[in-house]
């Protein structure tokens, strides 16, 4: 399996493009914005867009499905897929979707928006907005905030530590590395860790 990505100066947002090696049926998160470089990735690759991962349905991440429904063919996954002003599956978390031999776990992660998903792929996570390197994402409360943290530290962080983590903007990541140095995630979370590993 191969990870492409793509930076668009769009909403300084991340897409990601997922296939097989030697070309085949293809997975793309977040298209916030389509241009030349993005559609030569696929091209080039010689994948088929099979399958679009939205991460939730803020329009920094998902503007390209409109111009990219034009070129391809694909299914398109979104949890608040009800919101949305193009066609697409609704999704819940703990799923499993399938793009050839791709398997894909999604993971429902609210707190930045209701309706963030996170996909587990083979050992790499696609955060969207949810968690990205050192900080976790914006909430519009107090309480958001706590339940997006409290979310990163149940079905994130007690995944292995060699998870790596492909954010919706900036560098990636490790969860390993979050867990010590996300200063945004709770002191609990780094305990538990330390606590882990003196008794491992």
């Amino acid at each position: 399996m191969m990870i492409y990505e793509h930076f668009s100066v769009v909403g300084f947002c991340n897409t990601y493009v997922i296939g097989p090696e030697n070309g085949g049926p293809a997975i793309l998160i977040d298209p916030g914005h389509v241009d030349n470089e993005l559609i030569n990735i696929i091209e080039k690759k010689n994948y088929k867009l099979d399958t679009i991962l939205l991460t939730h349905r803020h329009k920094a991440h998902t503007q390209g499905v409109g111009t990219l429904l034009k070129i391809y063919n694909p299914k398109v996954y979104a949890y608040a897929a009800n919101v949305l002003d193009f066609k697409a599956i609704r999704i819940r978390g703990n799923e499993i979707l399938k793009c050839g031999d791709i398997q894909i776990r999604t993971i429902h992660v609210p707190g930045h928006s209701v309706d963030s998903i996170v996909y587990k792929i083979g050992q790499a996570l696609f955060t969207g907005d949810t968690l990205n390197a050192s900080r976790i994402s914006s909430t519009i409360g107090y309480m958001e905030q706590h339940i997006l943290i409290d979310q990163i530290e149940k079905k994130l962080m007690s995944l292995p530590d060699n998870t790596l983590v492909y954010p919706g903007h900036g560098a990636p990541s490790m969860i390993g590395n979050e867990k010590l140095f996300n200063p945004d995630l709770s002191e609990r979370t780094a305990s538990k860790w330390v606590q882990s590993k003196h008794h491992s």
